[in-house]
């Protein structure tokens, strides 16, 4: 018998080494695969907000929100509302208030008379016990029988120069109208001024 080294027998015929095949050599494609994954995953991330501002914005019941001032000067900085809303206070006293604590996530149970600014009627920490129509949000402190509760809307921003126009207005003729979603996210969609539309926040 003749032994046969450095050969592999391929069907019926042997084949050498030599003969054989060379790996195959890592795709030059590959690099642009990886990036193009990498910009699918920060077009999602910047997409993800929007889609939930719009899921807000249209599927939202929108009511009105009294704004409160932000100290004794006005609502201006820069080109952007500081909102202070009026409902970031909120007595403990109101039903369910007597439970909660710092840090705590709650839903404020809101009340709409007409056109008139809707107004808070209970807390609660799960939205089913909150009724029909409730805003979510965190509460940042309690000091003596006050809750403050921060919702996540901080902010309004306006056009270059058109800040001018609300700086001295009198907070009392402000309100912010605000798009709430069944589970209690919200966000800011116009500045009303008289009971008019001043300023619209939308997202689309």
């Amino acid at each position: 018998d003749v032994t046969l080294r450095g050969c592999k027998r391929r069907g019926g015929a042997v084949m050498t080494m030599d003969a054989m095949p060379a790996p195959a050599k890592p795709s030059l494609r590959m690099p642009y695969l990886r990036w193009g994954l990498l910009a699918l995953i920060q077009l999602a991330l910047i997409a993800l907000p929007l889609v939930d501002r719009l899921d807000v914005q249209t599927s939202g019941t929108v009511v009105h929100l009294k704004l409160v001032p932000v100290d004794p000067r006005d609502l201006l900085r820069g080109d952007y509302v500081i909102i202070n809303l009026e409902i970031g206070r909120i007595s403990r006293d109101l039903p369910g208030g007597e439970d909660v604590r710092t840090g705590d996530t709650v839903y404020v149970g809101l009340k709409r008379t007409g056109d008139q600014a809707a107004e808070p009627v209970l807390l609660a920490k799960t939205r089913e016990e909150a009724g029909d129509l409730a805003i979510s949000g965190t509460v940042r402190s309690v000091v003596s029988n006050r809750l403050r509760i921060d919702y996540g809307i901080n902010a309004f921003f306006l056009p270059e120069g058109e800040g001018k126009a609300i700086e001295k207005l009198d907070v009392n003729r402000v309100l912010l109208e605000v798009s709430i979603a069944r589970d209690g996210r919200s966000l800011p969609v116009r500045l009303l001024v008289d009971g008019k539309a001043f300023r619209s926040d939308a997202a689309f």
